[in-house]
């Protein structure tokens, strides 16, 4: 039956889906509603497959099974995205195609038709579609790829495998191009289902001809086009050919002495190439070959020179490789021809004449034998005998013997034996003597001085011996005394003999004896001999003492011993006087009596008695010869070794001066025999270690030597010597000279006005010196640095600067200068602080200080007093103590140097309660003093004063001026002018507006011009009344030259500034449009103002106080002469007071140092700058904290008017 499958219900399909059709039985004639059925079909993996499955009724429902799961009607086939329906289903094409076919798509399928109202349910046969897969690897064994070595003739077994395949491949092994049929193969299953993998062993016998061929494992299968193929290259190891030597000549074998033969040897064939080698004898000679790989050849050149000892020698050539069962040889026996190698005459060709000589020639072995005849000059003499012998290397030896009688005339003629052979047809052999015939000499005699004439020694004397005839030639010997004369040559000796050669001048010999005469020639008798002949001749020599001998009848010698000396003239020709003297000093002594001496001359003595001391040690004891016949003298002298114990002499430094850090030499002079043993340096008890130290070393001669001197090294050092005789002792003072270090320096050194005062310096110096001590005054200007009114005092290591009177001009630093002429000199700072009463400052009449007295404002009195030392503050209100506990009321004090501030801080200020007089009193030990101070509510801006000219030109003009009170708010200045001869007025604003000078630029030349000017603040300005506030002019000409301004001259209008016209008078200015925006402006700016009402009022203004500390010792801002800070030897004790010289002004001024510290109420701050300095006796002065908010406005703006 067939299973209907609606075509709207997809859940239920897949439910079957899960089940499947496999298992409905198909009735036969069910494939007769099919056009088109699908077959069998098979495909290489990868590739595409498609199944056919076309259906007679078009609406029914198809879908295809795998292996009997349903696959479902939806042509997209979900769950399998390689398969899809083709086809147009109205005609009923239903093809199964699958992309990229794998080996999970190897299966049956059929073709299944539902039930519809055309048709019943049909499925169609079964078939197979089968995935062929191919392998995609083999692996063989020996790896791929790679080179093995065999050897020839040698079975191996060879496998290969191949990788998973469907079906089965086959595997084809190929040697050398040609298929091994020796091959076994084994198909076992893959990795997966439907996979196998073929395993196929070779046996392989490798033949010579494989050598460098391939041995190829083919796999073929029915999925592969080509088949793949793995191999491997296969080095066949095989033996070379026999080796083969190429001779050069004809007759092989046969070569001759001295011949350079060359033979090659050569083996063909054989992997490795064969290896050659040479052997004489059996014996190895030559390793050396080469080889050529393109030819399989291998060859060896032997190259020898042939010797007669070659004759039988075997030379034969090896070859072999590693592989060879054997050694291959070729060798070749040589047959060597020479000639021999020397001819030689035996038995002396000298003889006297009619006698006979007997000579014998002989050769050396030669192959084959040689011939020999004697020849005397150009005659051939006849042999008495002949002999041949075996000789060497196979060869013979020849022997030929002569017997001849020499006469006279047969002397200097050559006797010849000469060897011969038709083998040696070219060459020559033959050994030669010269025939000496002897005869003796007929006539011999001597010439030279004439007997009996006296030489004196040093006299150069020639005597010659002469013969004639003879031969040999005579011989001329010379004796002495019956002694040999010969010509000796000792070493660096002047030579007194020079026997010269047998001269021969045709018939006649000569020969020369040429002497430098000397004692031992006195009476010597000298011959010359020939042979059986002989004469003689006698010479007579005058000379000194040949030897001058002190003797001594002691060895050791001491102070008080006696010493015998006795002066030994040994031999002179005539006698000598003796004499004796003492280091220039003669002495007398005693006469021995005259006695024979060698040489056949005359010997003589004479003696001294000396008594010994210390002081002869090493003194010259002379004795002299003299002789008044050769008026020549010879001197000896006797050095006296006194043993004695040390003594030190007079030269003898005790005090020795160093520096310190410097070197130091403690020398010792001493005087001892023997030489001293030890020298031992002792210092406050401690021994020095002789073997030196870190220090100190002890030299040979017993200085000491110390280096890096400190000052503890001064003092006495105690040296110890001692010899074998005794010791001596001596003390050597080491002064140790080091720069001055200040000790004591009273810093700072106070002194009341007026009083009187010592600055007092200490110093640790050496040497110290009268005038060491010097005084500098530090100060910025050339007349800060007078020292006149000061005395200066030196005492020792202590120096004083008294100061009489103290005046504060004389306030400030100085410094202590030591020098005693060791560098560096010493310095060290001191400051002098003169002590005076406060002096307040006193602003005339009175200063004001202008708040909102809203009750949130605040205001700030600034009192400020000089006085040393420090000052209290005190204050009151209407002459009433001022509460200071009460929280409105804040006060800070500040000290620098001799300058203090006191800063009273009133907050909520208000107009009943605070709006009065308050009162400064400044306290210090030596007096008091006090300032007024009025605080007053905001106003209009008091006119400014002291308007003036400060510079002008043709167009300009520059103006300088004194700000009067602010009121208590910000203020601006303002400039009106005219030309006076011109209508209208100009006006320009002053910026920037807290200025004080100000050029008038835009000028005619030569023009009167009158000016104003006026001070403004956010509640009006200060008016055009007060005199001080204005000014007339006249502008310079072009011409007129540079000078004082001429105020009479008028001025124009500069560009920029609106004009104004006659109406605008100056009682009531009408103000611009600049001025109206720069007062609405100013109208949100506070100030709180110092001022006085006085013409030339004394004004301070606090916007802008910021009190500024003197520098800090790290800025170095000293006064000029305060510049040695970085010297090592600056002594700083104590402290400092900062710059306390410029706070004194002998004339009082106070502007100067005032306007140092500027202070405002406004800007009340801490300084952030720190004083660590610990050389600062008085606390810095720091600024004003600000308590008012920088938008708040003053009562009186805000509406709230007192």
């Amino acid at each position: 039956m067939a299973l209907r499958i609606p075509i709207r219900a997809p859940l239920i399909l897949m439910g079957m889906l899960a089940t499947g059709l496999a298992q409905v039985q198909i009735p036969a004639s069910a494939s007769r509603g099919f056009w088109a059925l699908p077959e069998n079909t098979t495909v290489v993996e990868g590739a595409a497959a498609e199944l056919q499955c076309g259906v007679s009724a078009p609406g029914s429902v198809v879908q295809w099974a795998k292996d009997g799961l349903l696959l479902g009607p939806d042509p997209r086939i979900p769950g399998f995205p390689r398969y899809h329906l083709e086809g147009n289903p109205t005609r009923g094409e239903f093809h199964l195609h699958i992309e990229a076919c794998d080996l999970s798509d190897d299966a049956e399928y059929e073709c299944q038709v539902g039930r519809s109202e055309t048709g019943p349910e049909l499925v169609s046969p079964r078939v197979i579609l089968s995935i062929l897969v191919p392998p995609k690897t083999l692996q063989l064994t020996p790896e791929a790829g790679s080179t093995v070595t065999w050897v020839a003739g040698q079975e191996y077994v060879v496998s290969c495998v191949s990788g998973d395949a469907k079906p089965a491949p086959d595997i084809t092994f190929l040697q050398s191009g040609q298929i091994i049929s020796d091959i076994t193969t084994d198909v076992n299953e893959g990795s997966q289902e439907k996979l196998f993998i073929t395993e196929a062993t070779a046996r392989v016998t490798p033949q010579n001809s494989d050598n460098g061929q391939l041995l190829v494992c083919e796999g073929s299968s029915p999925a592969l086009d080509i088949p793949i193929k793995v191999s491997i290259t296969m080095n066949v190891l095989f033996p070379p050919g026999p080796p083969v030597i190429e001779w050069p000549g004809l007759e092989e074998g046969h070569v001759r002495a001295g011949q350079s033969l060359e033979l090659l040897c050569m083996a063909r064939g054989g992997n490795p190439p064969a290896t050659l080698q040479w052997l004489k004898n059996g014996q190895p000679m030559s390793t050396a070959w080469g080889t050529e790989h393109t030819q399989a050849v291998a060859r060896s050149m032997l190259v020898m020179v042939i010797r007669p000892e070659d004759h039988g020698v075997r030379l034969s050539c090896e070859a072999h490789n590693s592989v060879s069962k054997e050694i291959q040889e070729r060798g070749i026996t040589l047959q060597v021809t020479f000639p021999p190698s020397a001819v030689t005459i035996l038995g002396s060709a000298s003889q006297s004449e009619n006698k006979n000589v007997t000579l014998s020639c002989i050769t050396k072995s030669s192959r084959p034998r040689v011939l020999l005849r004697w020849w005397l000059g150009w005659r051939q003499l006849l042999p008495t005998e002949e002999t041949v012998m075996d000789g060497l290397h196979g060869g013979h030896i020849s022997m030929s013997n002569l017997t001849l009688l020499v006469r006279r005339e047969d002397n200097g003629l050559t006797l010849t034996c000469e060897a011969f052979s038709e083998a040696f047809a070219k060459e020559t052999f033959k050994k030669s003597l010269t025939l000496n015939v002897k005869y003796p000499a007929q006539k011999l005699w001597i010439e030279g001085p004439p007997e009996g004439q006296a030489l004196r020694a040093g006299t150069r004397v020639k005597l010659v011996c002469l013969a004639i005839g003879g031969n040999p030639d005579p011989s001329l010997t010379w004796y002495k005394d019956s002694r040999t004369v010969t010509e000796p040559r000792p070493p660096q000796e002047p030579r007194r003999v020079q026997l010269g050669n047998v001269e021969k001048s045709g018939s006649t010999f000569s020969r020369e004896l040429v002497l430098v005469t000397g004692p031992s020639d006195n009476q010597a008798k000298f011959t010359c001999k020939a042979g059986q002949l002989s004469a003689s001749t006698q010479l007579v020599v005058q000379f000194p003492p040949t030897n001058l001998t002190i003797l001594a009848n002691a060895s050791e010698l001491r102070p008080g011993d006696a010493l015998n000396l006795t002066c030994v003239s040994v031999s002179s020709n005539p006698p000598v006087n003796l004499s004796w003297d003492k280091e220039g000093e003669k002495l007398e002594g005693v006469i021995s009596s005259l006695r024979n001496a060698p040489f056949k001359g005359s010997a003589a003595a004479r003696s001294i008695l000396l008594r010994m001391s210390s002081g002869d040690h090493g003194h010259r004891m002379t004795c002299r010869a003299h002789s008044i016949q050769l008026r020549e003298t010879l001197s000896t002298f006797y050095r006296l070794n006194v043993l004695y114990p040390p003594e030190f002499l007079g030269e003898q430094v005790l005090v020795v001066t160093a520096v310190e850090q410097g070197q130091a030499l403690l020398p010792v002079l001493v005087s001892a025999n023997p030489a001293p043993e030890a020298f031992n340096w002792t210092f406050r008890g401690y021994r020095l270690s002789p073997a030196g130290g870190p220090r100190h070393r002890i030299l040979p001669g017993g200085a000491l030597q110390l280096w890096n001197v400190t000052r503890a090294d001064d003092g006495f050092y105690q040296l110890h010597c001692q010899n074998s005789e005794g010791t001596a002792e001596a003390l050597v003072r080491l002064d140790v000279h080091y720069a001055p270090t200040i000790r004591v320096l009273q810093d700072p050194t106070e002194v009341n006005i007026g009083g009187s005062v010592d600055i007092v310096c200490t110093a640790d110096a050496n040497p110290i010196l009268p005038e060491m001590f010097n005084w500098e005054r530090l100060g910025e200007e050339e007349e800060d640095q007078s020292l006149d009114d000061m005395e200066m005092i030196s005492k020792g290591s202590t120096g004083h600067l008294r100061i009489h009177n103290a005046k504060l001009a004389q306030a400030g630093a100085y410094q202590c200068i030591v020098d005693n002429g060791v560098a560096p000199p010493a310095r060290g700072l001191v400051r002098l602080i003169v002590r005076f009463s406060p002096q307040v400052e006193h602003p005339s009449p009175l200063t004001k200080v202008a708040a909102a007295g809203d009750s949130t404002s605040s205001a700030t009195l600034h009192c400020r007093a000089r006085g040393v030392p420090n000052i209290v503050f005190t204050w009151t209100k209407n002459g009433v103590p001022l509460d200071l506990q009460d929280p409105r009321y804040t006060e800070h004090t500040y000290h620098q140097g001799g300058i203090h501030s006191s800063l009273l801080t009133i907050a909520n200020v208000s107009a009943a309660q605070d709006y009065a007089l308050f009162t400064c009193t400044a306290t210090n030990p030596l007096g008091s003093d006090h300032t007024n101070i009025q605080l007053v509510s905001i106003s209009r801006p008091d006119p400014p004063s002291g308007l003036k000219v400060v510079s002008m030109t043709p167009y300009s003009v520059g103006l300088e001026w004194k700000p009067g009170f602010d009121g208590g708010l910000p203020q601006r200045f303002q400039i009106r002018y005219e030309a006076l001869e011109t209508p209208g007025f100009l006006y320009i604003d002053v910026l920037p507006p807290q200025a004080t000078t100000f050029t008038l630029t835009g000028l005619q030349p030569s023009t009167r011009y009158k000016i104003w000017l006026l001070a403004s603040n956010a509640l009006g300005d200060s008016g055009l009344t007060d005199k001080g506030s204005q000014i007339s002019i006249t502008t310079r000409g072009l011409d007129q030259p540079s000078g004082e301004p001429d105020y009479q001259l008028p001025t124009e209008q500069p560009a920029g500034i609106s004009e104004k016209t006659e109406a605008e008078s100056e009682e009531g200015p009408i103000r611009n449009e600049y001025e109206e925006s720069q007062r609405t402006t100013d109208l949100d700016n506070q100030s709180s103002t110092v001022s006085t009402t006085d013409v030339e009022p004394y004004y301070h203004s606090m916007k802008d106080f910021n009190p500024q500390l003197p520098p800090t010792l790290e800025e170095v801002s000293y006064p000029r002469g305060f510049t040695g800070l970085e010297e090592e030897n600056m002594a700083f004790p104590g402290h400092l007071y900062d710059e306390v010289e410029r706070l004194y002004d002998s004339s009082g001024a106070w502007g100067p140092l005032y306007d140092k510290v500027q202070m405002d109420p406004c800007d009340l701050h801490w300084s952030e700058d720190k004083y660590d300095d610990p050389r600062g006796i008085y606390d810095q002065v720091a600024g004003d904290l600000n308590p008012m908010e920088p938008d708040s406005l003053h009562f009186e703006l805000g509406g709230h008017l007192v």
